[in-house]
């Protein structure tokens, strides 16, 4: 454990040139209190395009979950998208300056037919047929033209968090770029693979399983910190383990890392989808039970098709 006042800052190691402040002595700042979010937990919303009966009020349908009767999850097009399939690919050189055109899809995944219904209280078989419907999307939409470089995975819940529309849903955009940090990601997994011959992601693994450490004083021999990153485990199965990074950017930030070595989210299997779904559900009700109701984000980082 790390008991007494520090401050630090701590490096990232999969993005080296992202660094932490960390500063015990902030945490005893008076802070303004702020009310709890309000959340629309209603089952069903009349005025909610998303919900069951408005499916004439979405965009265009591409897919849905059962095909018959009753739909539990459903994929539409975005009806503001950020890229659109509209106009062919292009690319222009204009001076110095280099100009892609906005070439892509833009999709919404309706996560649940309930219109309030939050992470940790849908059944792990649901939780795991979502992942299932990412990993299908994802290849979808990589097959469907090899100008889509990446595809992006992402859910925002709560107006904190960017959530437009309260019914619970998740988004995917295959864009013709590769977002900046998975580029940094990826650069910086292979410098370190060079270097050291080990992937980071399991050397963070490993590190978070095993990794104790005492830093003593050099001029009393006194003990000032001891480190057992054990600590930062959350949850873990045979597929996954959830863990706190040890620079965490943001507070409450969880990391969920494969334990057998992969890098592209298409090759998870229905078996680690299901382990996925069941770990998220308990890290998600975990922190609900110490934070109440939250408002968050998570995305999918996966290594680039191409």
């Amino acid at each position: 454990m790390q008991t007494g006042t520090f401050r630090e800052i701590r490096i990232n190691p999969i993005i080296p040139a992202e660094s932490v402040l960390i500063a015990t002595e902030r945490g005893n700042k008076p802070e303004r209190k702020i009310d709890p979010p309000q959340i629309d937990r209603r089952n069903h919303a009349d005025d909610c395009p998303f919900c069951p009966g408005n499916e004439d009020q979405t965009p265009t349908e591409i897919l849905k979950i059962p095909t018959e009767g009753q739909w539990q999850l459903r994929v539409v097009k975005n009806l503001y998208p950020v890229f659109g399939d509209e106009s062919s690919p292009s690319d222009v050189n204009i001076g110095i300056h280099h100009v892609i055109s906005g070439y892509g899809r833009h999709e919404v995944i309706i996560d649940h037919a309930s219109h309030g219904i939050l992470l940790g209280e849908m059944a792990v078989e649901h939780i795991s047929d979502l992942f299932s419907l990412y990993r299908d999307r994802m290849t979808a939409l990589y097959n469907t033209n090899d100008k889509h470089t990446y595809v992006l995975v992402f859910k925002n819940f709560g107006p904190a968090s960017g959530g437009s529309i309260a019914h619970t849903h998740s988004q995917v955009i295959a864009m013709p770029v590769i977002p900046a940090n998975v580029e940094m990601e990826l650069a910086n997994s292979l410098n370190y693979y060079r270097r050291h011959q080990e992937c980071i992601f399991c050397a963070l693994i490993d590190d978070s399983r095993h990794y104790e450490a005492t830093v003593y004083d050099r001029l009393s021999g006194k003990q000032s910190r001891h480190i057992e990153t054990g600590q930062y485990i959350i949850e873990k199965n045979d597929s996954f383990v959830a863990i706190k990074p040890f620079a965490s950017r943001f507070p409450w930030e969880v990391h969920i890392l494969p334990r057998i070595h992969s890098h592209d989210f298409q090759g998870i299997t229905d078996r680690e989808c299901d382990d996925l779904a069941g770990l998220l559900q308990r890290v998600m009700l975990r922190i609900e039970n110490v934070l109440g109701m939250v408002q968050y984000n998570y995305f999918i980082h996966s290594g680039s098709a191409h």
